[in-house]
């Protein structure tokens, strides 16, 4: 890129950042390349019998599929995808028999629209695919081609084929080769989550047909798909009993009817609901539906609302005779079972925590979980691994410590379980160790230990501490605080940044994350923290881990943004501090963080001298209107207006005329969660106000940077600005920004 040429603007915000000589030129103590070489684990899974396991690895932007096997779990890589080209893995599954993986390649599926269709952000002219690969686990073959624009794959019971969703279809492939792959189910609507009944036979699936769907039972090419007491309702999640013979499923109402307000909460209903297929399937009349009963029905309180924490309902039937689920409706995202034949739910997971990425043993008779608990007070910033037995109150945590463990699965042999592991030095790493009657019964082993770069600056990263301070209406705001190890400058007084999250029900960690987006914003921190930054992470509420009425406040996002004083209230909790510079504290963040970028800028350009503002929301208008006119009738919500003023007032836009710092804006415009243009407008808005910024366009990639390369630039840009900003005496190593 060309050198860009500074605009004539007011640059009174700059006089506080001048800093005495003594601080100019200090070198980092690693570089960001260093510091972003971590390999990343994804997608752990386990074989249904034997002690085989497969994860995807990321290996600065090389994404593979690795493997191991008990009781040694030596890793060894499966596959060879050579390239930093940004196609992620998902579906990574091993056959019953551990003697196939499989996996899909392309995609962007953590998007909120187009999540399969293929992401190209090398922007090469052939484009990309999104494909369906199966491998041999003992690398016996090359990895194969399946299908050209295949996902969400369900490996049969037997292991013998994959059944998966393409083109508004379910198909089948035999894993082996010996035929090619074949439309099995052409119904009308959009196809999802494949399930195979345990015995092979039938195949469970969610037809999505707009405002309603269905749970339909494939059981051969000659029998009419029968739909589970088909409604006017959502139903989804299909999970088969043990022996085959029924179904569970959650049905929730369809969309339609009279608006709801937009600025005033409402309970979503919700509950599980059984049907007897054996029975239905042996009924002479074919076009009548599968009848089904409701097993357990949810309270009809805003806690007793469907679950918005990882995994959903994680809707489970286990060999216990129960029925296993996820509710918030006790305050907290806990773990229940109901009896198969109905009756009431017993909680398993009591008390002031949350579960998250949920599995079931082999044996079906316990739950494995991580969550934010443990003898440790400061657990709640962490994650465990908890064993949770399905028919009782009785959850023991295996990994208790000052390290983080998450998405637990046991070996099909049931003598291991296996799960991520990290501390706030070391990056995660897939972790096995030994079990026996829900209990370690050894020392756990790290696998791919190896794979660690040389160069991994471990030993010179800081341990984040936990942080609790007030927010002005007297919320408890958790937050970690990293401390540079450098020696202070002249005066004591450092510069200080806040870090503030997307999503934004996410929880930051003490410690690397268990999110591959956020395990690079602990990174940046880092990084910053060895630049000399005093860095504060702070879990602003309508995030996760600390129960409903933080998780789900009112008046905050577009219907009041109550949620940024938490993120006022930290700059000045900085400022109290005597190694902080006050006038020197800045921010960054992105999407949802973006836009908490945004508002501390346009609000109080007094408090935050400069931000780097990563794909934010910056006009929630947009948003409202979008929502209103999607709907394609005349009625609108009876507080419509009322609700596009709120939340104009709730955008950064709304407050420009207070907005002097200058920001570094960053956006892949390939964005497939904060659209592209919420940047766009924003800066042609910043323009005509005379504000001074920088832009960072990346062409073609997407909301997670998915090249390793777009990566380390995105976080060098951002470092980068901040440095400059805040330590104009510094000689930083300047990233090619366009500043306007």
């Amino acid at each position: 890129m060309h050198r860009p040429v500074p605009r004539p603007v007011a640059l009174a915000a700059f006089a506080s950042l001048v800093l005495p000589a003594a601080l100019a030129a200090q070198a980092p103590t690693f570089t960001m390349a260093q510091l972003k070489g971590y390999p990343f684990p994804t997608e752990l899974a386990a074989a249904a019998t034997g002690a085989r396991v497969a994860w995807a690895f990321d290996e600065q932007g090389r994404r593979n599929v690795w493997v191991a096997e008990g009781p040694r779990f030596a890793a060894r890589q499966l596959t060879r995808h050579a390239a930093d080209d940004g196609q992620e893995l998902t579906g990574v599954s091993v056959s019953a028999d551990g003697k196939w993986v499989v996996y899909v390649r392309g995609g962007e599926h953590s998007g909120n629209w187009d999540d399969h269709v293929p992401v190209d952000p090398t922007s090469s002219p052939g484009g990309q695919k999104l494909q369906l690969w199966v491998a041999p686990f003992d690398g016996s073959a090359a990895p194969r081609v399946v299908a050209d624009g295949g996902d969400e794959p369900a490996l049969s019971p037997d292991g013998q084929r994959v059944a998966f969703v393409k083109d508004r279809a379910v198909w089948v492939a035999p894993l082996d080769g010996a035929q090619p792959a074949r439309r099995w189910i052409a119904t009308r609507g959009e196809p999802s989550d494949p399930r195979w009944s345990p015995d092979g036979r039938r195949l469970a699936f969610v037809s999505g047909r707009g405002d309603h769907a269905f749970v339909g039972v494939w059981s051969g090419d000659s029998t009419p798909v029968r739909w589970l007491a088909p409604s006017t309702s959502r139903d989804g999640s299909p999970r088969w009993s043990p022996d085959g013979a029924r179904l569970a499923f959650v049905r929730r109402p369809g969309s339609g009817g009279a608006p709801d307000s937009l600025l005033v909460a409402r309970h979503q209903p919700w509950g599980i609901w059984t049907a007897d297929v054996t029975r239905c399937l042996a009924s002479p009349t074919a076009d009548e539906g599968c009848p089904a009963a409701r097993l357990w029905q949810a309270p009809a309180t805003l806690r007793g609302s469907p679950p918005s924490t990882h995994g959903g309902t994680n809707l489970h039937w286990t060999k216990a005779g129960r029925i296993a689920f996820a509710s918030y409706q006790d305050g907290w995202p806990h773990l229940y079972s109901v009896p198969e034949a109905g009756g009431e739910a017993t909680l398993l997971t009591p008390g002031n925590y949350m579960i998250e990425h949920v599995s079931m043993s082999p044996d079906g008779r316990a739950l494995l979980a991580s969550a934010n608990t443990g003898p440790d007070a400061r657990d709640i910033d962490r994650r465990h691994v908890l064993h949770v037995p399905v028919d009782r109150a009785a959850a023991r945590v295996l990994t208790p410590g000052t390290g983080l463990e998450w998405m637990p699965v046991v070996t099909g042999d049931g003598a291991h379980v296996v799960y991520v592991s990290a501390t706030p030095q070391r990056p995660p790493l897939p972790t096995a160790m030994p079990l026996r009657d829900g209990a370690p019964a050894g020392a756990p082993t790290l696998l791919a230990q190896d794979r660690i770069p040389a160069d991994f600056p471990a030993s010179r990263l800081v341990t984040p501490t936990q942080v609790v301070y007030d927010a002005p209406d007297g919320v408890k705001v958790h937050a970690q605080l990293f401390t540079p190890t450098t020696p202070a400058p002249a005066g004591g007084r450092r510069p200080a940044v806040v870090f503030v999250h997307g999503g934004p029900p996410r929880q930051m960690l003490l410690g690397w994350h268990y999110g591959d987006y956020y395990a690079n914003t602990y990174a940046v921190n880092q990084y910053l923290a060895s630049r000399g930054f005093v860095v504060l992470s702070v879990n602003y509420r309508l995030g996760i881990g600390y129960g409903y009425e933080f998780h789900r406040p009112s008046g905050t996002g577009a219907q009041g943004a109550g949620e940024y004083q938490d993120v006022e209230a930290a700059a000045r909790w900085l400022r109290t501090r005597p190694d902080v510079d006050p006038a020197r504290i800045g921010i960054w963040g992105g999407s949802y963080g973006g836009f908490l970028t945004a508002m501390a800028l346009a609000r109080h350009s007094d408090l935050f001298a400069a931000g780097v503002d990563v794909h934010g929301v910056h006009d929630w208008t947009q948003e409202r209107a979008r929502g209103m006119l999607d709907r394609s009738r005349f009625e609108t919500p009876p507080d419509a207006m009322r609700a596009l003023e709120v939340a104009w007032q709730s955008s950064p836009v709304a407050s420009l005329a207070g907005w002097r710092s200058p920001v570094l804006l960053i956006h892949g415009d390939d964005d497939r969660n904060v659209r592209f243009n919420q940047t766009v407008d924003l800066a042609r808005r910043l323009a005509a106000a005379g504000v001074r910024y920088e832009e960072l366009v990346i062409p073609d990639d997407t909301h997670h940077f998915m090249r390793h390369a777009n990566s380390v630039r995105v976080n060098s840009a951002v470092a980068d600005f901040l440095e400059r900003m805040l330590m104009p005496g510094r000689a930083a190593g300047r990233t090619a920004t366009r500043e306007r």
